[in-house]
């Protein structure tokens, strides 16, 4: 089972339905257990469960259950625990039993250990919650999804009848099994809406009404969390006649992060890429590569278009890193502390349009950068647009070891060509 995850993998949903959305600074990243309590708390109907931080405590929550079987699950945001392996020797990071004592024995070989899958890195993530929960049967499976659509200028409700599966999938091979409701973000989800879907994913008798009341407080938790989208796959029954929802992804609006300070102070950054991390702090977008040749720029396209050119030149980009537009001289020191901590960086390449962002800024930025992190890599500048002149002048007359470039073209070639002299 696939851990659920917050502010992530939405892009496929919002292709269905062929909607846009802004990309947001950086993806928040919630554990199974944290989404499950959001869920739990807005009334959704979930699997009992308890969150363990040492084997003992795993064994307690076990016998707290009294269910017939119980699962335990290691809580890393990677995918695959299933067939991963720890380095206590343990296979899988998903386990059931209905022995409470074996639950406190499968902890021990867990928790404090790395657990490998093929989304970790090689060294595997080391796992410090582990969550004992109730196991369910599944009888069936549906699929319901929540999430702001753009063509529809507010809230869509999308569900099938076939759940459990790649929603495309399903689409492509029988689209006449996607239900689709448009909601009023003023009137919300109606009884009459909520029971139509409900009898489009198949539920019957007194599981139609249920599921109704499960899509009303999905909606609820979609609203008061600022979510996106709220994707439940799958969205099920159990043979005692239950709707339950087992497996959900929520995505969260990061413009809402000065109202959701509850929600996005869960968010966990230990299996997140350090400098990944540290550029979200200065509102920076970065993404690590696998090359040697450092790009900062302004602009997700022009970013892009920079990683393409050098590769076109023989050089390989080691990542991406966009400024965005209303980028401040300390954000150009704090993107250059950011790329000299990459130990492949061989060069810089800098190129700058100055539309919303004036280039005095950003010259005085990496002046002050140069002087104070004593950069020891070639520097090649492509400035153009606001200020350009000024910025210019400020680059020729700091005495720095500062190539500049007439075009991209020219950048990314002076780039490849500082590294092979080296």
């Amino acid at each position: 089972s696939p851990p659920i995850l917050g502010s992530q993998n939405g892009r496929s949903l919002n292709a269905l339905l062929f909607c846009s959305r802004v990309s947001p600074r950086r993806w928040l990243n919630l554990q199974e257990y944290q989404s499950k309590k959001l869920m739990q708390d807005s009334g959704v109907t979930v699997q009992r469960f308890f969150v363990a931080d040492t084997a003992s405590e795993a064994l307690e929550a076990a016998k707290r259950l009294k269910a017939k079987e119980i699962v335990l699950k290691a809580q890393i945001l990677a995918g695959g625990r299933g067939k991963g392996v720890f380095d206590s020797g343990l296979k899988g990071g998903v386990h059931l039993t209905k022995d409470p004592a074996v639950v406190g024995e499968l902890a021990g070989k867990m928790l404090g250990f790395s657990l490998t899958t093929k989304q970790t890195p090689k060294e595997g993530v080391k796992v410090k919650t582990v969550m004992v929960a109730e196991a369910l049967d599944i009888s069936r499976e549906t699929y319901f999804a929540i999430l702001m659509d753009r063509s529809c200028n507010g809230p869509v409700m999308v569900g099938s009848p076939q759940g459990g599966v790649d929603i495309e999938e399903v689409a492509a091979a029988t689209p006449e099994l996607i239900f689709k409701e448009v909601i009023d973000i003023f009137e919300g989800v109606r009884d009459d809406q909520a029971l139509r879907m409900a009898a489009n994913l198949g539920f019957k008798g007194p599981l139609e009404r249920q599921a109704a009341n499960q899509i009303k407080r999905l909606y609820d938790l979609f609203l008061k969390v600022d979510a996106t989208q709220v994707e439940v796959n799958p969205l099920g029954e159990t043979p005692e006649g239950q709707v339950v929802c087992f497996d959900a992804k929520i995505n969260f609006d990061d413009n809402a992060e000065f109202r959701q300070k509850a929600v996005f102070a869960m968010d966990d950054t230990a299996e997140s890429d350090p400098l990944e991390t540290e550029a979200a702090r200065h509102d920076l977008k970065y993404i690590g590569l696998d090359g040697n040749i450092a790009c900062f720029v302004n602009g997700a396209g022009l970013a892009m278009a920079t990683c393409d050119i050098i590769d076109l030149h023989g050089g390989k980009p080691a990542n991406f890193l966009d400024l965005g537009g209303g980028v401040k001289e300390n954000q150009v020191y704090a993107a250059f502390k950011l790329l000299t901590a990459d130990p492949k960086v061989e060069a810089i390449l800098v190129n700058i349009f100055g539309g919303i962002v004036n280039c005095a800024i950003i010259a005085n930025g990496i002046t002050k950068a140069c002087r104070e992190l004593e950069l020891k890599v070639p520097l090649v500048v492509r400035l153009e647009g606001t200020n350009v002149q000024e910025a210019k002048r400020i680059l020729s007359e700091s005495g720095l070891p500062i190539t500049s470039a007439t075009d991209l073209d020219d950048a990314a070639k002076k780039a490849v060509a500082a590294i092979a002299k080296n």
